[in-house]
């Protein structure tokens, strides 16, 4: 690099402002400043595509060449929630302190899902919480709740819930419920994750007022004409800005390629936990002799015990991981 680029390169860094993504669709983005204005860019060049969550450099456009602004630089990211099939990488978002991974009674979640929901938090590193909706609905309610008993068990080296579950009702207006969901959130950065029909914009309209102009407002902005959950919205929930929920699009299926299947212990406690007593250091857990993940399945009234279902799945996802895909 000759000294003057280096000079230019430097004088536009120090020209950019940074902001913080706040909505997406497709390439272009919304970025709040840090006195709250909002401001649509694109990138410049691939290694500046923005996600929401993102801390960025941006510049605004030269004088008489419209009002869309230039992502010069995406910053350091703390992580970044993802998933991956065979064909494509969608991310959710970058830099968020929790995931609430939102399922309900009606229609019958898919443990599949959850399972893998709760890898990809573990594999990113962020804390996962589990919120059961439709609490209304008592039989149902009931037999949902029975089929988390599995994640129930799953707890931390000091004995606490590995993954908290909220039994939720938000249809309802009980002001302890939202006391205690404002609570969990505040101060940090929750992204809320699920598939389609599970209450999320409902959450977000109970919890965020003025939640549907924000996004109308972000679909105006970014010209898509498209409801919340077709993109990833960002929502302060507080004038101080410190607390805030970020919506997503429903999904219907969570590839998890971007993880080696000798990886998935590590993101499924339960699993993890035995993983290196195992006799052999390469052990799958599948078929090894002196495994002792395989001697805690179903080992009723041990402290490791693994639960049959969490076990399946991990079966299934080494298999479906070790297929000879490229991940």
């Amino acid at each position: 690099m000759s000294r003057r680029h280096s000079k230019s390169a430097a004088a536009s860094a120090a020209a950019s402002n940074e902001g913080l993504v706040v909505g997406s669709h497709g390439r272009h983005c919304i970025v709040e400043t840090d006195d709250g204005e909002r401001r649509i860019c694109h990138p410049r060049g691939k290694k500046s595509q923005a996600v929401v969550g993102d801390r960025v450099l941006w510049q605004p456009p030269p004088p008489g060449q419209g009002e869309e602004g230039t992502i010069e630089k995406v910053l350091e990211r703390s992580n970044l929630l993802y998933r991956q099939d065979e064909i494509r990488t969608k991310i959710f978002a970058a830099n968020i302190d929790q995931v609430l991974i939102l399922i309900a009674a009606e229609p019958v979640f898919s443990e599949s899902q959850l399972a893998r929901a709760l890898i990809a938090a573990e594999d990113a590193g962020i804390q996962p919480i589990i919120g059961l909706n439709k609490f209304d609905l008592p039989d149902a309610f009931a037999q949902a709740w029975q089929r988390l008993e599995a994640y129930q068990a799953i707890r931390n080296a000091d004995g606490s819930e590995r993954y908290p579950i909220l039994p939720l009702n938000l249809t309802s207006d009980d002001p302890e419920q939202k006391e205690d969901l404002m609570a969990l959130f505040a101060g940090k950065r929750t992204f809320v994750l699920g598939p389609s029909g599970v209450g999320k914009s409902t959450l977000i309209n109970l919890l965020v007022p003025g939640a549907q102009a924000a996004t109308n407002e972000i679909s105006r902005v970014l010209n898509t004409g498209k409801h919340t959950t077709t993109t990833t919205s960002w929502y302060w929930m507080d004038e101080a800005r410190t607390t805030a929920l970020i919506d997503s699009p429903g999904f219907q299926e969570f590839g998890l390629y971007h993880i080696a299947a000798t990886d998935l212990p590590k993101c499924m406690p339960d699993i993890g936990a035995l993983a290196d007593e195992c006799k052999f250091y390469n052990c799958t857990h599948l078929h090894e002799p002196g495994c002792a993940v395989m001697a805690e399945v179903d080992n009723a009234g041990s402290p490791h015990c693994i639960h049959p279902d969490r076990y399946r799945i991990y079966a299934e996802l080494f298999e479906e991981l070790n297929a000879g895909y490229k991940y």
